[in-house]
Parts: C-alpha cells; sequence; structure tokens
C-alpha cells in the first residue's frame, strides 16, 4: 500500500512539474490540419466574404476580402495597373495582407507592381519558377522595396484567412520548361461554399494534383487559363463540379478564349458561366452557405458562346438513322446524355450532338431533359 502511495505521490509531483514549466503533457492540434480534414469554416455573425475577379483585360486579377484581411490573386498586364490601383483605392483598401502571383506570365504578374506601389503589403508569395523579363524582374524589385522576399508555398499546407481557410493545391512540381504548371492553386473555404484559384494550370498540373487526391469539390471555378483547349479537362472538371464558373479574359482576344472546347464541357456540366470580356468586373458574395454573383453589366449575356460558332442546330443527316426524315425536335447530348431544344442556349458541340424526332425517344435512348430549356 505505501509502495502504491509512493508511486502515485510520484506521478502527481511529475505532472504538476511538467504542468507549472508550461510544457504540455499531451501534443497539441496542428496549426494547419492536413487538407483533407477541412471540408468547411465557421463563420461569425458579424463575418462576411467576398471575392472581385477584376475585369483586366486578357489576364487574371482577383481580390480577395474576409471579416478585415484582404488578399490580391494576379495583377494581369503590365498597363492593367493603373486598373489595380483605381479598384484598390475605391474598395478603400491601403494595405494587402497577401499578394500571390500565381506564375511569372505577364498577364498576371504586370499589374501587382501597381499594387505594391500604391499599399503596404504583409506578405508576397510566387511559384520558385521565375521569368527573365522585365515585367518579373520590376515586381520583384517592388517586393524588396517594400523590405519583403517572395515566400513560396507548399502543397497540401493551409492557413486562415479571417474566418475562411486556405487550402494550398498546387503546383506539386516545379516546371521550368511550361511555367502555365508552376501556377499556384489554391481552395478558399468560406462557410459552406469554396472557390477555387487555377492561375494558368493545363492539363500536366491538373493531373499532378489529381493524383494527390485533394478534395477539388468547388461552388466558384476560376477557370484555369482564360478558358484555353490545354485546361480543364474533363476528368479535373467532374471533381471539382463547380455551380458557377469564372473566365477572366479580354475581348477579341487574338488567342481565341474562351474555346468552344472549354465552353462545350461548361454546357456539358451545367456550369453558370460569368465572363469579364462580355460582363466586366464580377463580384461573389457568400455570407457561408448562399451565394449571390453579380456583374458590373450585362448580367443576361450568353456567356457559353464564341463569335466563331452559333448556337442553332443544324439539320440531321443521313447517318442520323433514327431520324431518316431529317426531323430535328431535339438534341442530345453524348457526353452529359441530356436533350435540348434546338434554340437552347446551351446546346453542345456539334461533334457532341445526338438527333432525335421525339421527346420519347430520347427518354427512351437514356436521355434526360435539360434544365435550362426544359424540353
Amino acid at each position: 500500500m505505501k509502495k502504491f502511495l509512493s508511486l502515485f505521490l510520484i506521478f502527481v509531483i511529475i505532472t504538476f512539474c511538467l504542468t507549472a514549466c508550461g510544457i504540455p503533457v499531451q501534443n497539441t492540434v496542428p496549426t494547419n490540419p492536413p487538407l483533407d480534414s477541412i471540408y468547411t469554416t465557421a463563420t461569425t455573425e458579424n463575418s462576411n466574404f467576398s471575392v472581385h475577379y477584376i475585369d483586366v483585360g486578357q489576364g487574371d486579377a482577383a481580390l480577395i476580402l474576409c471579416d478585415n484581411k484582404s488578399m490580391l490573386i494576379d495583377g494581369g498586364k503590365p498597363k492593367a495597373s493603373d486598373i489595380i490601383y483605381t479598384y484598390l483605392n475605391k474598395q478603400g483598401i491601403t494595405h494587402l495582407d497577401y499578394i500571390i502571383c500565381s506564375h511569372a506570365d505577364e498577364d498576371h504578374v504586370g499589374g501587382l507592381s501597381g499594387a505594391l506601389s500604391a499599399v503596404s503589403v504583409g506578405a508576397v508569395y510566387a511559384p520558385e519558377t521565375e521569368a527573365d523579363t522585365k515585367t518579373f524582374q520590376n515586381f520583384k524589385r517592388k517586393v524588396h522595396k517594400q523590405g519583403l522576399e517572395i515566400q513560396h508555398l507548399e502543397h497540401g499546407s493551409s492557413f486562415t484567412f479571417g474566418s475562411s481557410t486556405v487550402q494550398v493545391l498546387g503546383p506539386i512540381t516545379e516546371n521550368t520548361s511550361e511555367r502555365n504548371n508552376t501556377s499556384i492553386v489554391l481552395k478558399i473555404l468560406y462557410g459552406e461554399t469554396s472557390f477555387l484559384f487555377t492561375g494558368d494550370a493545363e492539363f500536366d498540373e491538373e493531373h499532378d494534383i489529381l493524383e494527390q487526391g485533394y478534395d477539388l469539390s468547388a461552388t466558384v471555378l476560376k477557370v484555369s487559363h482564360h478558358g484555353s483547349a490545354g485546361a480543364t479537362s474533363y476528368r479535373f472538371l467532374r471533381e471539382v463540379l463547380p455551380k458557377y464558373a469564372v473566365i477572366s479574359v479580354d475581348k477579341d482576344n487574338a488567342y481565341g478564349h474562351p474555346t468552344e472546347e472549354v465552353l462545350s464541357k461548361l454546357r456539358d456540366a451545367d456550369v453558370k458561366v460569368y465572363r469579364t470580356d462580355m460582363q466586366g468586373d464580377i463580384i461573389a458574395e457568400s455570407d457561408g452557405k448562399n451565394l449571390t454573383i453579380t456583374p458590373s453589366k450585362n448580367s443576361d449575356a450568353d456567356t457559353l458562346t464564341t463569335k466563331k460558332s452559333t448556337v442553332t442546330s443544324k439539320p440531321a443527316t443521313n447517318k442520323n438513322e433514327s431520324n431518316p426524315k431529317n426531323i430535328v425536335s431535339y438534341i442530345g447530348n453524348q457526353n452529359s446524355k441530356k436533350f435540348h431544344l434546338p434554340n437552347c442556349h446551351t446546346l453542345p458541340a456539334e461533334h457532341n450532338r445526338v438527333y432525335f424526332s421525339t421527346r420519347d425517344e430520347a427518354i427512351q435512348k437514356g436521355y434526360n431533359p435539360c434544365q435550362n430549356c426544359n424540353p
């Protein structure tokens, strides 16, 4: 009995000493939990969150505001510096907690020099892969002038941003031969809503991120590389399953962005698309459950079409054996297995179309009615 009491007394004394010295008896919860443990974030009554997709022409720029925190992801080309400066001033922003350069291409890094000249900045992040260009070197000089160093984010990490959480999904590896695939890819969670920023990540980086098994689901997708055909693969889009998408692109650009190929994929996935070339600045506001997206103009624009393509149906050809009389009443999408009216604004690309003469025929073939035109 005495031996038991002695052992018990020693245990009490050791525990007291550890506590008094500030040494925890148990492991503490890590500051940055693993990404697969973060699905939603807690919001407070006075909390607020918004994303401003700024119209900078052929480039990307997004201002994220959460509670009293601010973050700028990309800034468009150098000539967009004035646009960024004016926008920050209009929002009453004199300090940015974070500037993130998704990658070193001119149409993403150029306008960040304007932000660095206009406001103080807490931290600046960019990929390790740089560019030996006047635009990127000017960006570096502006960073150093603020007494800062460019830092690098590690995929799989996360950090808090007001009452939201920022997850770093890419790049997985640095690919110096293709800067697009060095893009920083971020997912921001606010309550039950989430926002995915992809820079100019193309198929290779998308594949690398998919192989990591990260949860890519998001309410809003910033479409990669301005809607280029080299990005937004079917597999990647299926994992994201966005309700909304934003394409940052210039009107009548020389690259043909956004491409019909990407717009067709977004149509197939029933994604509501917003575009800066048609609708200017686009603001998404979340209360943690509900999301409101407001373009500065042309809210009813048909954003799923290109000038080089039309949405009118073509007559059925003889190869459509189920419709030998060339009577087209409904058009199906062989990828999404949905059928549409011929005047629906979400018709698939021509090579994905299947023609039906009756509604019953479409249903019997396993197709479901489109939710937009309600055939």
